[in-house]
């Protein structure tokens, strides 16, 4: 398999959860990956845990990204993590924070099964190195 085939194959959601309204930085991650030669698919504005679990789960997805900028991450992605793992998807899914999240709870959301937290700032090839190197394949 070529490294572009390879590449292709990993399918990303990029979600935004809850009541935060600010989807700048998730659009601008959703086209990264997209220029970086990943299958991207937008969830929009204002969605509930179980509305990021169902579109994860019919869309068959790698990569579950969360952009999350309302504080209330402590409380979404958990919801977010407990549905993945009701319908046997976590284990074949790459969940990733991103947004504004206080150190201390990035070592949280870690021990609930998150794999990277990205904050404001992260350089993107640093991201799409990440995707590459510990999205599951399929």
């Amino acid at each position: 398999m070529s490294a572009d085939s390879e590449q292709q194959s990993i399918r990303c959601l990029v979600a935004k959860v809850g009541l935060d309204g600010h989807d700048r930085g998730a659009h601008v991650i959703a086209r990264a990956f997209r220029d970086a030669g990943f299958e991207v698919i937008y969830s929009g504005l204002h969605n509930a845990p179980d509305e990021i679990v169902q579109a994860a789960v019919q869309e068959d997805v790698n990569v579950l990204g969360i952009s999350i900028l309302s504080g209330a991450h402590n409380t979404l992605v958990p919801k977010v993590i407990d549905g993945l793992k009701e319908y046997d998807a976590f284990e074949d899914t790459l969940v990733l924070v991103g947004g504004v999240v206080p150190d201390d709870d990035k070592e949280e959301l870690k021990e609930m099964g998150v794999a990277e937290v990205f904050g404001p700032g992260t350089p993107m090839e640093e991201t799409i190195e990440f995707v590459r190197e510990n999205a599951p394949k399929r």
